[in-house]
């Protein structure tokens, strides 16, 4: 367990680095731009990445334990938690969970900002 955990770890600091340059390189191509290019381009990239890897996981059976922590955990979850997030909607429209599709969908949105907005005004 330690050993998936420092390899997840170590794919955390790569996609964390890849989310810095990403918002970077975005900042730098649209300076001015208050729509937050950064955050999207990673969510969006992702959103793909964890998509094709989950689905070589499941129909080829192409990722070890330690790859997946690697580069689903690990690299995903340090480029961005939205991919993971989208990848449990699938899993929920998948499995014709429509009702907790949209009770998750609507919560986490809903209490993301809440918390977000709480965290502010507390330390305001």
């Amino acid at each position: 367990m330690i050993r998936l955990m420092l390899i997840a770890g170590a794919g955390g600091f790569l996609g964390t680095c890849l989310r810095f340059l990403v918002g970077r390189y975005m900042h730098h191509i649209a300076p001015n731009s208050a729509f937050p290019w950064g955050t999207f381009a990673v969510n969006v990239v992702g959103s793909l990445l964890i998509g094709v890897l989950y689905g070589l996981s499941e129909r080829h059976h192409l990722l070890s334990p330690a790859t997946s922590a690697l580069l689903i955990t690990g690299l995903c979850g340090g480029l961005t938690t939205f991919s993971s997030f989208a990848d449990d909607l699938y899993l929920l429209l998948a499995e014709r969970h429509q009702v907790l599709f949209v009770v998750y969908l609507v919560m986490s949105f809903a209490l993301g900002l809440t918390m977000v907005m709480l965290g502010r005004a507390v330390i305001k």
